[in-house]
């Protein structure tokens, strides 16, 4: 696989590029079209100057309301916004009370973060409201004739790693290197992880919060192969998932294809 186009964003985690996979027929996806990040807030001037040169028009966020109400996107200058959550669920859902009781699993069992991620992922996949939104991300990028896409949701790896994936199923690039890209969050969160693990070190959590807070904040072939697993049991694979479940027409497919990959 070609290496990932990372962005020389500062103040954005996880900014990468899709153009230069190869795809359908041998055809390369296009530069400045497709962007996967984390969140947007707080963006520096040198960070919102080089998205606009680079030629974001629109951004798709995939977080929940709650997320987004809490961590607001910035506004970009002639950039339209649109919300298409992958899930409409609060992750801190119930109050302070369920996230005391998380966090006491979480220092008991180092599985725990595991067990939820994978959870999640399965989720991602089989839940219609998921699904409805995924189908959404693909009208809508059919509808952007030029210009960059940027979706993101909040550390760029999981939502976005599965909108990803989708995306890059459809315009034709190879399993395996859809998957080195899904797994090279790893990489880009690094000092991310690294940062939260001396805090909650500092703080004086346990060891096995922290192990559960270093799979959080990480990407596995564990979770991707849980929704690919959940795809293939329960909607007979990923092109009838795509077909049927995404309604994703011969049409659309095609002109995602012909917008995206170079000719």
């Amino acid at each position: 696989m070609s290496n990932p186009v990372v962005l020389p964003l500062k103040t954005v985690r996880n900014p990468r590029d899709l153009g230069g996979y190869i795809g359908f027929n041998g055809r390369k996806i296009k530069s400045h079209r497709l962007l996967r990040t984390g969140k947007i807030n707080g963006l520096s001037k040198h960070d919102e100057h080089f998205l606009l040169n680079y030629g974001v028009k629109k951004i798709i966020d995939l977080r929940s309301p709650a997320e987004c109400k809490k961590c607001t996107d910035e506004e970009l200058p002639g950039v339209e916004h649109f919300d298409i959550p992958v899930s409409i669920e609060d992750n801190t859902k119930g109050g302070s009370s369920n996230v005391t009781a998380t966090f006491a699993r979480y220092r008991r069992d180092q599985y725990a973060g595991f067990r939820m991620m994978c959870h999640r992922y399965r989720s991602h996949v089989e839940k219609p409201h998921a699904q409805h939104s995924f189908h959404k991300i693909l009208e809508l990028l059919a509808d952007t004739k030029d210009g960059a896409v940027l979706y993101h949701c909040s550390e760029g790896k999981d939502r976005t790693g599965v909108v990803t994936m989708l995306i890059l199923y459809i315009l034709g690039v190879d399993m395996e290197t859809i998957r080195q890209d899904y797994l090279y969050s790893n990489y880009m969160l690094n000092d991310y992880r690294a940062d939260r693990d001396a805090s909650f070190k500092k703080s004086g959590e346990n060891i096995y919060f922290r192990a559960n807070m270093r799979i959080l904040g990480s990407v596995s072939d564990a979770f991707l192969d849980t929704a690919l697993i959940t795809i293939d049991e329960e909607f007979g694979g990923l092109d009838k998932y795509i077909r049927e479940e995404l309604e994703v027409t011969p049409e659309l497919r095609d002109a995602l294809r012909e917008l995206y990959l170079e000719k």
